[in-house]
């Protein structure tokens, strides 16, 4: 993502009321935190029973909430019960956040009913040619069949947004449903657009009492809520770049925003209470673009919320976190989270390196050429490292063009600072190696600056070691669309395998998060003359509300589609080669592994009309979460209701029926492994499906029955997949494989990936 905050992190403490002494013992007591808190479910109060909806209903949760806090709680005189009770949730399970000291939590880790406390953690925040790259058009295809997302109520968890900008008219907009029960409290901004807007950061007591508009103060959601659903505004550009009509994926869709993130981070009790508000206001998809840690789903506020707002049929999209190319970093990784990686688009804003020998190099970059002289200038590098003051005052680069190495956490303005400050007449931004060949072009620097692939880097710097008189030039070309290498997986896009379940494939799904034009909350404020009414960002934040916006199109068009089905339409879909054919490639330009795409890149005119889907039953989810070895409490606090694990009957991860596989394989793993799907028809009523199967290396794969024989819209059909090593084959650990399967009829193709890992 574009925007850099400073987050103070937590470490998540979790107390259970058989160990929580000794984990506090050694501990600080008086120190007031935010503490999350869940609770059994009551069963002797009638009022608990019912519809929570009634003012006397909330306000007996709340009393009863309370009755858990310590006396000295109540009795504090400096803060009272309403002041240290943050939170109080109806829908995300039996929970509330307060304000406690340590001592205050061991008290009421003991007491009955209480199941879980754990300190509150921070979770970190992770369009002008998007549309049409995806195969968006005014008046056809998918946007004329769904009325560009008609009726759909789209909820975004972010730092809230700039109501007034463009991008949120409502020109040719309906009124919302009549479902909708939410709060605006804006002054003046809420409209067909923007039809709820409320603040979840601090205390909902105190929000209630004197409501906080949810302005955006960092401009990370008004971003991410024009992506999703932002309405057409002509001559789109940033400082002339990439200039056409924006435009959201969802145009006519109704946004609600729930502002849960401030300057200092978002907590999980904000995150919570968005989940509360947006599942009680009526939504149909809530796009989230934040990650914090892996953690257990039990521990973890994503899990939990999205699993309350899935019982309730919303289909909740979850950035996969930024922490890539490393392996094993992907989070949001519930079986019920569409979890959604980055990748680039065709469309790039050139700005070559060219050497005084005459090679050419291409990189990214938004300065303005007008402002830059292509004169040729001294070409200097430091050896391979970021540039800082100390450095670039002993190279003495006045008047040079300095080479400086861009890292994963390597803060970029700062060295173009640097850079400036000692006199340097631009800056080749080169990539470290893991960042490969993906580039960034969302900083506005104070100097010209190109940003150049590793390899390009690697060259420029041969050429100035080899070189009496090295000296380059820049040269600006603007923007250039048609880069048939797209869509190339981000280098910052976290990767599977999912630490929390080897057996599901994570992410689910990648679409476009690369230098993504979209609104900016800042647009008033002036830039060189003109207000920067867009900006442009990278992250896996960028790329969770195009799926958003997507699935609310799909939503439009078939309303009655469970969460899972959704998922399953754009997941078998997706395709996995670029614009030229190949494999869709990672940052390093080779075959990206399904850890990286999933199911590979949405197409969302493919998956308006999917024609088989696989749903998940919900109680599925409960036995998955037993079978995962969960203690029934644990699964409690996941489900919301009482859970026996001693009695269900456990699924693993791979039994439950998704679009995809991710099957783990040991060293003595040579007996079959077999596995059940369960596909319906929702394609033509007379219809039937072949089987093809590519199966991943050093692995036997069979399906039965090979063909699906469908007479009727919706009916279902059962097929088994088995899954054997072959014997006599050398395989490293930790090593993995890929293939897939695909259901084929004379009108759709449906695809399923199929990810081994070999232990």
């Amino acid at each position: 993502m574009a925007i850099k905050l400073v987050v103070f992190v937590v470490n998540v403490i979790l107390f259970f009321p058989s160990s929580l002494s000794q984990r506090l013992a050694s501990e600080e007591g008086n120190e007031f935190r935010t503490y999350i808190v869940h609770v059994k479910k009551p069963e002797s109060r009638i009022w608990f029973h019912s519809s929570l909806e009634g003012n006397n209903n909330i306000n007996n949760l709340h009393s009863w909430y309370e009755s858990f806090l310590p006396s000295s709680t109540i009795d504090t005189a400096s803060l009272n019960s309403q002041t240290r009770m943050l939170h109080a949730y109806r829908h995300v399970g039996y929970a509330f956040a307060a304000r406690l000291t340590k001592d205050e939590a061991l008290h009421m880790a003991n007491k009955d009913g209480v199941l879980m406390i754990r300190e509150e953690k921070m979770l970190q925040l992770q369009t002008t040619h998007t549309p049409a790259f995806l195969g968006l058009h005014p008046e056809e295809g998918l946007w004329r069949e769904t009325n560009l997302g008609k009726g759909v109520i789209i909820g975004v968890f972010d730092t809230g947004i700039s109501p007034s900008h463009p991008s949120f008219n409502d020109e040719g907009m309906s009124p919302p449903p009549a479902k909708w029960k939410g709060k605006c409290h804006f002054r003046k901004g809420c409209n067909n657009k923007i039809i709820g807007a409320i603040t979840t950061v601090g205390s909902t007591y105190m929000s209630e009492a004197a409501p906080v508009p949810p302005f955006d103060d960092i401009g990370h959601g008004t971003h991410t809520a024009s992506i999703i659903a932002g309405s057409f505004v002509k001559n789109a550009n940033v400082l002339g770049h990439a200039n056409g009509t924006s435009v959201g994926m969802a145009p006519h869709a109704h946004l609600a925003i729930y502002k849960a993130c401030s300057m200092i981070g978002c907590s999980e009790g904000s995150v919570l209470a968005a989940f509360d508000a947006a599942i009680n206001d009526g939504v149909d998809i809530i796009s989230v673009s934040l990650a914090g840690e892996s953690k257990l789903f039990s521990e973890d506020a994503m899990s939990i919320g999205s699993f309350g707002a899935t019982q309730k049929g919303i289909l909740v999209t979850i950035a996969a976190g930024n922490e890539g190319p490393e392996s094993s970093t992907v989070v949001n990784d519930a079986p019920w989270i569409f979890t959604v990686g980055a990748s680039t688009m065709d469309r790039r804003i050139v700005a070559s390196v060219k050497l005084g020998n005459g090679a050419e190099y291409d990189g990214e970059s938004l300065y303005e050429s007008k402002l830059f002289k292509n004169d040729y200038n001294p070409l200097v590098h430091l050896n391979g490292a970021p540039c800082n003051k100390g450095l670039l005052e002993s190279m003495k680069v006045e008047g040079k063009i300095v080479v400086c190495v861009n890292g994963k956490n390597t803060m970029k303005y700062k060295q173009a600072e640097a850079v400036k400050s000692a006199g340097g007449a631009a800056m080749i931004l080169a990539n470290s190696d893991p960042c490969g060949y993906t580039l960034s072009t969302e900083e506005t620097y104070p100097l010209p600056v190109t940003h150049v692939s590793h390899a390009s880097g690697l060259q420029i710097m041969r050429y100035i070691d080899s070189c009496k008189d090295p000296k380059a030039t820049i040269l600006f070309k603007g923007t250039i669309t048609g880069n048939t290498s797209a869509p190339v997986v981000a280098s910052f896009s976290s990767r599977g395998p999912s630490r929390q379940c080897p057996g599901l494939l994570k992410p689910d799904i990648i679409g476009p998060g690369v230098n993504v034009l979209a609104s900016s909350a800042d647009w008033r404020t002036s830039y060189n003359g003109r207000p920067p009414a867009f900006s442009i960002m990278s992250g896996t934040s960028m790329a969770c509300p195009h799926i958003s916006g997507v699935a609310a199109l799909l939503k439009s068009s078939h309303p009655h589609w469970s969460p899972a089905v959704v998922k399953s339409a754009i997941m078998t879909t997706a395709y996995t080669t670029n614009l030229q054919g190949d494999p869709i490639p990672d940052e390093k330009l080779r075959p990206a592994s399904l850890f990286a795409i999933g199911a590979g890149h949405v197409n969302p005119s493919k998956a308006e009309d999917p024609g088989l889907v696989y749903d998940i039953m919900l109680d599925d989810y409960a036995a998955y979460l037993c079978g995962l070895g969960f203690t029934s409490t644990m699964a409690q606090l996941v489900t919301h209701k009482p859970v026996n694990c001693d009695l269900i009957k456990k699924i693993e991860a791979t039994e439950l029926n998704y679009p995809s596989f991710s099957i783990v394989l040991g060293s003595a793993d040579y007996f079959p492994k077999t596995y059940n799907r369960t596909v319906m028809n929702v394609g033509p009523a007379d219809s039937h499906y072949i089987v093809e199967v590519v199966p991943p290396a050093s692995v036997h794969v069979s399906v039965e029955p090979q063909i699906l024989v469908f007479n009727g819209e919706q009916q279902t059909a059962r097929y088994s997949v088995t899954f054997t090593r072959k014997t006599g084959e050398t395989i490293s650990a930790s090593s993995t494989a890929q293939g897939f399967i695909e259901w084929v009829s004379d009108k759709h193709s449906v695809r399923s990936p199929i990810a081994v890992i070999f232990t």
